[in-house]
């Protein structure tokens, strides 16, 4: 049975496959439609905003640009290929928001102008930083709220396998060979780049092939039967043999054979024929067994042209004739030019094959607990497969698509069940193929929000999210997977937006353990904590760094910030608490006394030079070279992940800083050397005095005073004038007096990660009313998942907006 097993869904696969492509086609073209149908430009701000916005342009704003940048930056070879002089209205740097910020940016740090260009005062500075981000913002938020597009996004690995896990109830791992996700914005969920290569769609057939074997067992392969008979074997009254070894039934005459049926059940009888055709219907074939007929096929194909009739019977044990009758002889003489018309049916060979099932029964104890759900229903409704079938397939379907299907789509996948079932399988061997056709469905792999023709979409191309879609992203939010029986409850009472019921359900998610996924897959890409896999240091300068410290260190970073959510602390003590949480293996790794066992527990830091995130071993080493620590990547690190201001690139050409060995001096002089090049200095102004106040860390996270004999200077000049020295002072600085870009920045990361998709200029407005809300409530980790949760783009989808 294992083997026709085999051979069984080899046959169906090919149009099990053509139905996938066929149904993940259409839900891509129905993206690509309601994408096409939903372009539009953007609503308009009311009328006084706009009218006084565009007038303080044209008067005060647009001469200083002319002054002051559009010499540089306008023509056909603008400097650094940054054309400004298409910004006419107050809505064009709305849209150009990303390269109006980064002028705000070097405005603010006096790099911009440059210093050998008109002077710019600084009250002149001052007006057109406060205009820029004033105008981006006001236009913005007077703008009909536009919640964004998602592009139909499949289920990435982490994803995939989640979900299997919590649709059948088992641990199985067969996304551990799929091929990598794509990273967009910083995150492996984004929508825009998770595509589906041919090798990733082979992966799913033979990912839904080894689940459903696992999930389902089918019984053990039983008795097979098989007897075969050449048409000549066959008894017969008026025959005549013909040239390819088989029978002419003529005159309505019959095939006869005689065989011992070892058991009742179901059979499958198997006749190649063909037939000479004449008159006005083809040859009719009739099946009948101990004188009964049974089954009446039309044989179409000519003699040259035999094929295979496949008939199922179903059979008592014992001696059975079986006959093939020839039903409706036709004969008309030749006469004059006229040939003569003779239709006969040729009969070329006969097989009838049959399996029993064992009798050995299934181990109950061996069984998934999905599986015992079937037997549950085989118990309750047998001998009906069909119930069976539709009883069972039903909610699972349902699960596996997250919302209500259709009856029609249970019933088909029933059928597919018992195909296999007629064909002689077992019925859990036709369970499994269903199972398998579900696995491979765009709606399962896929997270399906139609975006367009629903009865809820609104004149502005915005449409609320049903009940099951809400859930399905919040769930996938939080968990990585799909949603829960509650989750799935409050969808369809519709009742997940009623009350305070997602604030409670976001509190009741985090608290499970499955929101380690979150921890894992947003804290650890969020702070690049995955860099740590590949991070390799030198065992010479660093000996006490293993691979075993490697992974402490990082759980130490996941235990942290889950600690913060879970404690519902505000996100500031990401950057500053006075505690972490370690075993002793990482605590006497840190030096710090009295932790002791394997487990990692909370332990206060007061007295040491650690504290927040900064100080973690797993970040100080992402942040480092092999063979020394990097003041420029920290400040880097500091500034695109915290600060959400990453610097510019390096131009092209600049040399790398000049390594020990190479050049004398410490690094803090070698770094000097290097910035005094103008080409970086305006880089390393803005990085290097974050990185020097960590430079106490060394590359794998270990506390010194000394280098190389030479006594550490951790102190640097922030671009604001203010000098820090050490970890704690900047710490202090950047909670004093960069919390709002922190508060931004980690909102922008969290809402990008929990919308899988970049945001747009149009999202502002939605990151401003949510860290609003933030400061309201002590700036909470919990508040502020829970306010993404409430934002208008989570809860709503609406247009891609045109470039």
């Amino acid at each position: 049975m294992e083997m026709w097993s085999t051979i069984f869904w080899r046959k169906y696969r090919q149009s099990i496959r053509l139905g996938v492509m066929r149904h993940l086609c259409l839900n891509i073209f129905y993206v690509l439609i309601a994408f096409c149908a939903s372009l539009s430009s953007v609503a308009s701000l009311s009328a006084a905003d706009t009218e006084q916005r565009a007038r303080e342009l044209s008067a005060k704003i647009r001469p200083l640009l002319e002054t002051h940048c559009l010499g540089c930056h306008s023509g056909a070879e603008p400097d650094a290929g940054l054309t400004l002089d298409h910004f006419e209205t107050p809505l064009d740097f709305l849209k150009g928001r990303k390269i109006w910020m980064k002028a705000v940016q070097k405005m603010q740090i006096e790099e911009m102008p440059p210093p050998d260009s008109n002077e710019l005062t600084a009250a002149d500075r001052k007006l057109l930083m406060e205009w820029i981000t004033g105008t981006i913002n006001d236009v913005e938020c007077g703008l009909t709220p536009n919640p964004g597009h998602v592009t139909l996004r499949r289920l990435n690995a982490t994803e995939y396998q989640n979900t299997i896990r919590d649709l059948l109830g088992v641990n199985y791992t067969p996304a551990a060979s799929f091929p990598g996700d794509d990273i967009g914005y910083g995150f492996d969920n984004i929508g825009d780049v998770l595509t589906l290569p041919p090798l990733l769609m082979e992966k799913y057939f033979l990912a839904a092939e080894q689940i459903s074997r696992h999930v389902i067992k089918a019984p053990p392969p039983g008795k097979s039967f098989e007897a075969l008979y050449s048409g000549r074997q066959l008894q017969v009254d008026g025959q005549s043999d013909n040239d390819s070894g088989g029978r002419t039934l003529a005159s309505e005459s019959q095939a006869v054979f005689l065989e011992q049926i070892p058991w009742p059940g179901n059979f499958k009888l198997t006749i190649k024929a063909c037939g000479d055709q004449a008159g006005d219907e083809p040859c009719q074939m009739g099946i009948l067994v101990d004188g009964k007929q049974v089954k009446k096929i039309a044989v179409r194909n000519d003699r040259d042209e035999p094929r295979d009739f496949e008939i199922s019977l179903r059979l008592r044990a014992g001696s059975r004739e079986i006959a093939i009758a020839f039903l409706n002889d036709f004969y008309v003489a030749a006469e004059g030019d006229r040939p003569a018309q003779d239709r006969n049916l040729s009969v070329e060979h006969v097989s009838l094959s049959g399996s029993k099932p064992s009798d050995e029964k299934l181990d109950p104890t061996q069984l998934s607990d999905i599986q015992k759900l079937l037997v549950g229903n085989q118990a309750k409704y047998a001998p009906d497969s069909k119930r069976i079938a539709i009883e069972f397939l039903e909610p699972l379907v349902s699960r596996a698509y997250r919302r209500p299907v259709a009856a029609s789509v249970v019933d088909e996948l029933a059928d597919l069940a018992l195909a296999v079932e007629n064909d002689g399988g077992s019925l859990e061997e036709g369970i499994q193929v269903a199972l398998q056709a579900v696995l491979i469905s765009p709606k399962f792999l896929f997270r399906v929000e139609p975006p367009s023709g629903s009865s809820d979409r609104t004149n502005d191309g915005v449409r609320e999210l049903d009940e099951f879609e809400l859930a399905t992203r919040l769930s996938y939010f939080l968990w990585s997977s799909m949603p829960d029986t509650e989750l799935f409850r409050l969808a369809w009472e519709g009742k997940l937006r009623q009350g305070d019921n997602l604030e409670k359900q976001v509190k009741r998610m985090i608290l499970d353990k499955k929101s380690n996924a979150f921890v894992e897959n947003f804290a650890g890409q969020w702070l690049t904590l995955r860099r740590l896999q590949n991070f390799q240091p030198n065992p010479t300068a660093f000996p006490k760094w293993n691979d075993r410290i490697k992974k402490l260190a990082q759980q130490e970073t996941l235990t942290f910030f889950a600690g913060v959510m879970r404690g519902d602390q505000s996100v500031l003590r990401l950057i500053d608490a006075d505690y972490t949480y370690l075993n002793q293996e990482l605590a006497e790794y840190y030096g710090i006394v009295g932790v002791k066992g394997p487990a990692f527990r909370k332990v206060s830091l007061t007295g040491t030079p650690r504290a927040g995130l900064l100080t973690q071993a797993s970040i100080l080493a992402v942040t480092s070279n092999p063979t020394r620590t990097s003041p420029v990547k920290r400040g880097k690190w500091i500034l695109e992940n915290l600060l959400a201001t990453p610097p510019p690139p390096a131009p092209p050409g600049v040399p790398e800083l000049k390594e020990k060995g190479e050049v004398s001096g410490t690094l803090r002089q070698r770094l000097e050397q290097h910035r005094a090049d103008p080409a970086c200095a305006s880089c390393h102004k803005l990085m290097d005095p974050l990185g020097f106040a960590l430079e106490n860390f060394d590359a794998v996270g270990q506390y010194r005073q000394i280098d190389d004999g030479v006594a550490i200077d951790a102190s640097g000049e922030l671009p604001e004038g203010k000098v820090v020295t050490g970890a704690a002072e900047l710490q202090a600085v950047l909670v004093a007096r960069h919390r709002r870009e922190f508060v931004n920045c980690l909102s922008e990361k969290m809402l990008t990660y929990a919308l899988g998709r970049g945001l747009e200029y149009y999202d502002k407005c939605a990151v401003d009313k949510i860290v609003e809300q933030l400061e309201s409530d002590d700036l909470r980790l919990t508040t502020l998942l829970i306010e993404i949760v409430k934002s208008k783009p989570f809860q709503k989808k609406g247009q891609r907006e045109l470039e």
